[in-house]
């Protein structure tokens, strides 16, 4: 028993020459994050302890060195009653081993000055988990007997701890959040996609008569996926130390300090540090990497990625990619079929480990052109990645210094480059000597050649990069001659935060809406409007706008109108700026508002749940001519106030009045016939895909066209990436891991007929998405485990149909959702694993004989 002297001790005092007794138990449960007893799985160590005292400092009699012993051990399971109980008739030896239960039952000491653990002794040869089951009872004797927060190492880590008294209690109350350890995670950067965190951890002393008579403590982790709540896990660790009695014990050692008088007792016992130790898992019985492949192989063909099982197979994929070596790894990328491989190349690519790294880098070779599929989805992959590190950003660099054979993959790579940048900016590394390399040469892209397809490489990069010191870039091209260049500029800066877009910018976007200047094609003009409408526009702003409308293009008087309506009906940010200025009858009447035409601007809701709301918004912008102009398709997911951009497709087109005859708008006479495509995928710019490009490719395009939609993007995303270990206050350690896996088809096309005078574009999206969630405690003789899920498979159509045989100009949109699967899912786990059975002693005398072992 722990007794407290009047002489206003600072911590609990042992007395010399007494044997003190308690029991002891510590359990973990695993439960949905809602909580279900029905749902939970667990187990529980049970032990007595005694405790002495071996030596106190004469000069502090809060100074003492403690041995503690536990015995009696015994393991149960906290599965339900209702539940098959795989621990029932099992011994601690049994399930143990004989070894790790009596390295569990020997003696250690603990270093306790003023109620704090200042150092914990064993064996080094133990096992690590047997260590921290020891520093969890070590830690939950830490105390100190007055109100007040201080700074604590114990099995948790260094963290900060508040402590109340009040009347023979002490409530201890640990900062999880605070805590410093030596085991590191990883998590999305996007907080849509990214999980949430809650964790509490409080002790309760109870004392009686200057004696600590229990310590009961609690910890919790709830931990979900922000996209769906329900798909959480709850972690609960509970210890409890009840005093029974006491009893005549050894005497006081003599001696001169700590570290003298534990060598005289054990010279084996060593200070190995109250924190815990790291734990390797292994896996017995798992497959190797090639024995995963070849069982689910069939899984990434192309035909099979409309379906959950896909980013299912993708997500276990790489988890077992990231346990295997580099060997391996090309072992499976030199044996995948051929329709299979870019599949592979997304999987290794997501892994993010230093061995798959290595092993894609040394199987891709960027000299050779014809390896554009794998390279570009290796690039992908690495835009998209959930927690890039340096050395991805440095590869980077090393290649686009190299000879690359396809010019579209030299793009792509600086294009990456831009979104590696932000992400590791987002991190904190932007300091960093490769972000500083790559900063520099993207910043001084533009400036740097005189190719136009160079200058949008680097503007694309940029926009990627949402550098703060690129937005004066951005409002230089945003003015150029060349309409690509500024649609690229104008849309980058509507995607900074509207804090950085100062009244200079604000100045430039309304010249060029306004074309103080010059003459802008109207998709440039739009595109400002929409820049204006986005930034916190003044009431001036906005007026001077609503004034333009009637002296426009008229097709372009048609979309403000429809982009104006959208804004109050849907209750966009400028609705509350717009609304104030309609008040000036000057600026909002009929005239203006009747406006006729077949462009458009509407927002609606996709989905809205109590987790998250996705949004969508479509954009389409026509000649005078009927031909449209741009389409500028987005969806958005929001979650607990932050928002990500999931997807835009932008189709684009020019220059194809001469077909029909027709007469272009103003500031259009000259442009090439062009049409093309551009995607944005979960806040990373894609590379842009075009159509055709010239009079002559147009003609054969139009005469070859097979109504085949173009690929923009294809493959398996890793959307959702979170892994930390979550050391307890007990010594367990629970490993969780939040994975989410996408894939992926979306492609677009358009075609012409010029016989029936009709246009029509198309944009396809395919998708199955997979996220689990599973938390793991595994504590060598027995691991429980428990995982989330759900999945679902969507497809989304976008059709436009125009038939401009005669004016105005027929127009027929479809958007369309097909109905689609959900599925939930709840997976418990516990394994026992196997062992030899003890027999007669004078078998194991043999035994030991034969192979020269210990037993």
């Amino acid at each position: 028993m722990v007794v407290l002297t009047l002489d206003v001790a600072a911590g609990p005092r042992l007395d010399n020459h007494q044997l003190y007794k308690f029991s002891y138990r510590t359990e973990v449960l695993l439960d949905r994050a809602g909580g279900s007893k029905t749902s939970s799985a667990g187990y529980r160590i049970t032990s007595d302890v005694s405790a002495h005292l071996v030596w106190r400092d004469p000069g502090n009699k809060d100074d003492q060195l403690i041995q503690l012993a536990m015995s009696d051990v015994g393991v149960e399971s906290l599965a339900p009653r209702s539940k098959r109980d795989l621990l029932k008739g099992s011994t601690a030896e049994s399930l143990m081993g004989k070894g790790p239960l009596g390295a569990l039952t020997r003696p250690y000491m603990i270093h306790l000055r003023n109620g704090k653990v200042k150092a914990f002794y064993s064996y080094r040869e133990e096992p690590a988990t047997i260590k921290n089951l020891k520093r969890g009872l070590a830690s939950l004797l830490q105390v100190q007997l007055n109100t007040g927060k201080v700074i604590e190492n114990d099995v948790s880590g260094r963290c900060t701890v508040q402590y109340r008294a009040t009347n023979g209690q002490v409530t201890r109350t640990k900062l999880l959040e605070t805590c410093q350890t030596s085991e590191t995670g990883f998590t999305t950067h996007s907080q849509v996609l990214g999980v949430s965190k809650k964790a509490s951890s409080v002790t309760s002393f109870t004392l009686s008569d200057g004696f600590i008579e229990s310590a009961e403590a609690e910890e919790v982790h709830i931990l979900t996926a922000n996209s769906r709540r329900s798909a959480g896990v709850k972690v609960v660790s509970r210890q409890s130390l009840k005093f029974v009695g006491r009893a005549a014990g050894p005497l006081e050692v003599p001696g001169k300090d700590v570290a003298s008088v534990v060598a005289s007792v054990d010279a084996k016992l060593a200070a190995v540090g109250v924190m815990a130790e790291q734990v390797k898992s292994q896996c017995k019985g798992c497959p190797t990497l090639v024995e995963h492949w070849q069982a689910n192989k069939d899984q990434f063909e192309p035909e099979r990625l409309s379906k959950a099982m896909a980013p299912r197979s993708f997500l276990a994929f790489i988890q077992s990619i990231r346990k295997a070596t580099e060997k391996e790894i090309l072992s499976v990328l030199k044996s995948a079929s051929k329709t299979a491989l870019p599949q592979v190349v997304d999987a290794v690519t997501s892994a993010q480990t230093p061995a798959s790294l290595d092993a894609i880098l040394s199987f891709l070779n960027f000299t050779d052109a014809k390896g554009l599929v794998l390279q570009e989805r290796f690039l992908y992959a690495c835009g998209f990645a959930s927690h890039p590190n340096e050395k991805m950003l440095q590869s980077l660099l090393d290649i686009s210094r190299g000879k690359i054979g396809s010019s579209e993959i030299k793009e792509s790579v600086v294009i990456i480059m831009g979104a590696l940048v932000n992400k590791l900016c987002l991190k904190g590394g932007c300091d960093s000597p490769t972000v500083v390399q790559v900063k520099k040469m993207i910043l001084e892209g533009p400036e740097s050649t005189e190719v136009e397809a160079e200058i949008q490489m680097f503007l694309l990069s940029l926009k990627n990069s949402l550098l703060p010191e690129a937005i004066p870039i951005f409002t230089k091209y945003a003015e150029s001659e060349v309409g690509a260049f500024c649609t690229i500029a104008l849309s980058a800066l509507q995607r900074y935060d509207t804090k950085l877009i100062t009244e200079e910018v604000k100045s430039m976007v309304n010249r060029i809406y306004h074309q103080n200047r010059r003459i802008y094609e109207k998709n440039v003009r739009s595109a400002a409007a929409d820049v204006i409408l986005s930034s916190n526009p003044s009431y001036e702003h906005v007026k001077n706008l609503l004034l333009s409308i009637g002296n426009l293009p008229h097709e372009m008087n048609k979309y403000m109108v429809s982009k104006i309506q959208d804004i109050l009906r849907f209750e966009l940010p400028a609705s509350k700026v717009v609304r104030h200025a309609m008040k000036d009858m000057v600026s909002h009447n009929y005239d203006r508002f009747a406006k006729v035409g077949s462009s458009s601007a509407y927002s609606g809701f996709m989905a809205k749940t109590a987790d998250v709301s996705s949004t969508y918004s479509l954009d389409i912008l026509y000649s005078g001519s009927g031909i449209m102009r741009r389409s500028n398709m987005n969806i958005y997911g929001a979650s607990s106030g932050a928002t990500l951009h999931g997807l835009q497709v932008a189709i684009e087109a020019q220059g194809l009045e001469t077909l029909i005859a027709a007469t272009p708008d103003e500031g259009e006479q000259d442009l090439e016939s062009y049409a093309g495509m551009s995607a944005l995928l979960f806040d990373v710019q894609l590379r842009p895909v075009t159509f055709f490009k010239g009079y002559s490719d147009l003609m054969s395009k139009i005469f070859s066209m097979s109504g085949e939609p173009v690929n923009v993007v294809k493959g398996l995303i890793l959307l959702t990436d979170h892994s930390e270990v979550i050391q307890l206050q007990s010594g367990v350690k629970a490993s969780a891991e939040f994975q989410g896996g996408l894939a992926i088809d979306i492609s677009g096309g358009m075609e012409i007929s010029l016989w029936y005078r009709e246009s029509k574009t198309s944009v396809n999206n395919r998708g199955a998405l997979v996220v689990t969630g599973n938390v793991t405690v595994d504590m060598d003789f027995v691991r429980t485990g428990m995982e989330v899920s759900f999945e679902t498979e969507a497809s989304l159509d976008f059709i436009t149909t125009v038939q401009f045989s005669n004016y105005p100009f027929l127009v027929c949109i479809q958007m369309d959702k097909t109905t689609f699967p959900f599925s939930e899912y709840l997976t418990k786990k516990q394994l026992v694993p196997g062992s030899e059975f003890p027999l007669h002693q004078e078998n194991s005398n043999m035994c030991k004989k034969v192979f020269d072992s210990d037993w």
